[in-house]
């Protein structure tokens, strides 16, 4: 969604470790308050600690409903994002 408006990588990285540092970077490194049992996820290390930043820096184009839309897309906990159908019906 984010890559429609930018036309570039929400997170490039040429390996999943740079993947996962660019997530890091914008979204907070996961913690157990943001994501429970996260360090117990096989292959979980300790990464730097980064605090969340604002997504509108990431895709400034998006207006409010849009920056809403990526933010429930984005959520570390799988049980937390929004369905692909509420994803349809938002407002935006």
């Amino acid at each position: 969604f984010a890559e429609l408006v930018t036309k570039q990588a929400l997170f490039p990285g040429d390996s999943e470790l740079q993947q996962l540092l660019h997530i890091f970077r914008l979204l907070g490194t996961p913690n157990e308050e943001l994501w429970p049992g996260v360090s117990k996820l096989v292959n979980w290390h300790e990464y730097p600690q980064w605090n969340p930043q604002p997504l509108s820096t990431a895709v400034p184009g998006l207006d409010e409903d849009g920056l809403h839309l990526l933010s429930e897309m984005l959520h570390y906990e799988p049980a937390k994002r929004i369905s692909a159908k509420k994803a349809m019906e938002h407002p935006i």
